[in-house]
């Protein structure tokens, strides 16, 4: 029987708080959109401090996407051409595609069926590696632990893509702090929605000198990012001036503008988030055919979807699943069911060379799903997605067994 509540609009973002209006009518007004006009405290400037204060880290680069700081990243760490660059492949499209746009080679390696780095694979892979970016992919944090062991010892700097973590801890650090850099997303469908925009942040000068220059910050401009003495931050500005491309990725005051009036809505939206997705999460449980992994113990989430794995169907079951939630009003998508989803690795085609064998998370994307779960949603319209989710599960597998008695 088709559920009666009418669905919610997952897709909806939350109103950007009144807050922003005046911030954004006086920049209107006075037409500084540019963040390096004014001589000092431009609103991109004064979001990177407020940023770097709330993550806990010395320094923060806000420029035009996540990609834009993955891509910085990979630049910043000076990694010679063709470099070898680790990333889960479980991720999106953006991710090796910022590697190969900073001149290095993807290095795949296992993703499991709870959408976490396989760490045997992961080192097996580690020999001729130079960097590697931990994809905290749909907010599921691998393990820190061990990648940050094996990493730390060969000397390998570790890039954290937190697009989808921001307001996630393991140990209780935020995520984003455990590596050489952190970057995070303000795309629409994130916990601070910007429509478009990244950040990232670092606790090393000589690495964020290099990325606020190559940012765009020609000239002197970069001395608009200092915000009080700092001799090694001084140092390495002094020594990158005019050495290094300019590859114009900056963030607009506009764009700050309404994200910082969001960065005081974080604690909230991290609390309802993760209240709504764990009551969908054990509505789901009841069903024998959708598991939903368990966090890692030391990990604390901020989701804004909910992912679980189709048990027991087949390719044509996890379709009709699909279609059956659909038909009520719910989107779920099935990661490796589409011809180019841009989260199903042998759909990078742009990677050089041939498509790698990754027979774990091939069969771990063939019935993964994603349903989205902002933070807004209330108490009943999270019961009606579970409820939904639940009867199209029993729609398709029900009436496979009764075909097979």
């Amino acid at each position: 029987m088709t559920h009666q509540i009418t669905p919610p609009d997952t897709h909806q973002s939350e109103p950007i708080p009144e807050s922003a209006r005046v911030a954004i009518d006086a920049l209107l007004r006075s037409g500084d959109l540019f963040r390096y006009t004014a001589p000092q405290d431009a609103p991109v400037a004064l979001l990177e401090r407020e940023f770097a204060a709330m993550m806990g880290s010395r320094y923060a680069l806000a420029v035009s996407s996540c990609s834009a700081a993955l891509f910085l990243s990979l630049k910043a760490l000076d990694l010679p051409r063709g470099a070898r660059v680790m990333i889960p492949a479980f991720t999106f499209a953006a991710v090796p595609s910022a590697v190969v746009h900073a001149d290095c080679q993807p290095v795949l390696c296992e993703v499991g069926d709870n959408y976490r780095i396989d760490i045997a694979d992961f080192e097996a892979r580690l020999g001729d590696v130079q960097a590697v970016i931990i994809s905290h992919m749909r907010g599921h944090t691998s393990d820190m632990d061990a990648i940050m062991a094996l990493c730390d010892v060969r000397n390998i700097p570790v890039i954290e893509d937190a697009a989808h973590s921001l307001g996630t801890t393991w140990h209780g650090r935020n995520i984003g702090t455990l590596g050489r850099v952190g970057c995070f997303s303000f795309q629409s469908y994130k916990l601070v929605n910007a429509g478009e925009g990244g950040i990232l942040i670092t606790d090393d000068a000589d690495l964020v000198a290099r990325a606020v220059i190559m940012s765009g910050a020609y000239e002197h401009n970069w001395a608009k990012h200092m915000a009080g003495e700092d001799a090694a931050l001084t140092a390495a500005f002094a020594k990158y001036q005019n050495q290094l491309p300019l590859y114009n990725l900056r963030l607009s005051n506009l764009s700050a503008a309404i994200i910082r009036p969001q960065l005081d809505e974080v604690p909230r939206r991290v609390r309802d988030g993760r209240a709504g997705h764990d009551r969908v999460a054990a509505q789901l449980g009841t069903s024998p055919w959708i598991s939903v992994p368990a966090k890692l113990p030391p990990e604390e989430r901020a989701p804004d979807s909910i992912q679980f794995n189709l048990i027991d169907m087949s390719d044509d079951d996890a379709a009709a699943f699909a279609a059956a939630a659909a038909r009520r009003g719910v989107k779920v998508q099935v990661f490796g069911a589409s011809a180019d989803n841009a989260r199903a690795f042998w759909n990078w085609q742009f990677i050089p060379g041939p498509v790698p064998d990754l027979p774990r998370t091939r069969t771990m994307l063939s019935r993964a799903c994603d349903t989205r779960l902002p933070a807004r949603l209330t108490v009943p319209e999270l019961d009606a997605i579970a409820a939904i989710l639940l009867e199209a599960a029993t729609e398709v597998m029900g009436q496979a067994k009764a075909y097979g008695t």
